[in-house]
């Protein structure tokens, strides 16, 4: 089993957009390659009112719930309420018109990651999946718990599907406790850490909270990541395995070509995402 080392670590410092809305750019976006199959993932912060309708096509968002009340609802006729370690894994495909937003009076701190679709499947239906915190499946291990939102850990397999192969674990690790993640090979991943403080990887890196700790990649073989908590720590294991395509985004849409980006917009215009949600 290859010993996952850390290629590159980063710091995510909040930016405020608006007096109701602080982002940080956990993955910036523009960064294809590099992060395959990610797209981008924000740290969000906010309110009522800091997002109206939208629609997406091309990809799945999933938000993991650091804090607070997240209500959703789209043109699917999903609706629901996020709160604290639950996620939402929704596949957008064809096409799908939503809005999140904190409840009134009330406030929303989440992690959103964009997760690619294969060209193959940028077409899907778009489909919703709840994983409650409470209900996902856990791996414990001394001083240590794993939730499984997506793929496996330790044995410990996660019902969510998804189609661009993804693992995705939050782990809590109690102060001079040391667990290890395993992951696929050929798969791109990181460690964010929202709370605490650790050290990461086979060379060791030390990690805070908001660092991003990317890892080296290990294209042929099955590996492994350990982490070892400094002080009580909570963190998000993300990888998964790149789709190695042509990627073409603006907006909420991301496509393979330029020309499929247009008739995104084209299709939204014409009315082709369907109706915008009741109340």
């Amino acid at each position: 089993m290859v010993q996952r080392e850390i290629q590159n670590k980063w710091s995510v410092i909040p930016q405020r957009n608006s007096l109701i809305h602080k982002q940080s750019l956990v993955l910036p976006a523009e960064k294809w390659e590099e992060f395959d199959p990610f797209l981008v993932m924000a740290e969000d912060n906010m309110k009522k009112g800091a997002f109206d309708y939208h629609p997406h096509r091309g990809i799945e968002t999933v938000t993991y719930m650091i804090d607070g009340v997240l209500q959703h609802k789209d043109n699917q006729g999903n609706k629901g309420e996020l709160k604290k370690g639950d996620v939402q894994w929704m596949t957008a495909g064809k096409g799908i018109l939503h809005i999140e937003e904190a409840p009134e009076d009330g406030f929303a701190h989440l992690l959103q990651l964009w997760v690619n679709l294969p060209a193959e499947n940028k077409m899907a239906e778009p489909r919703y999946q709840e994983i409650s915190h409470t209900e996902a499946p856990v791996r414990k291990e001394t001083g240590a718990e794993i939730k499984v939102i997506s793929g496996s850990s330790g044995g410990v397999v996660s019902h969510t599907k998804n189609y661009a192969s993804v693992t995705m674990v939050e782990i809590t690790l109690q102060e001079s406790h040391t667990v290890v993640q395993d992951l696929s090979a050929d798969f791109n991943g990181f460690i964010y850490v929202i709370a605490g403080a650790g050290i990461f990887g086979a060379n060791k890196v030390a990690g805070k909270k908001n660092d991003v700790l990317w890892l080296k990649p290990s294209v042929e073989e099955a590996s492994e990541v350990e982490l070892y908590a400094t002080e009580p720590l909570l963190c998000v294991v993300i990888a998964g395995k790149p789709l190695r395509e042509p990627v073409a985004a603006k907006g909420p849409f991301v496509m393979n070509t330029e020309e499929q980006i247009k008739q995104a917009f084209k299709d939204f215009r014409e009315g082709r995402f369907g109706e915008w949600p009741q109340n």
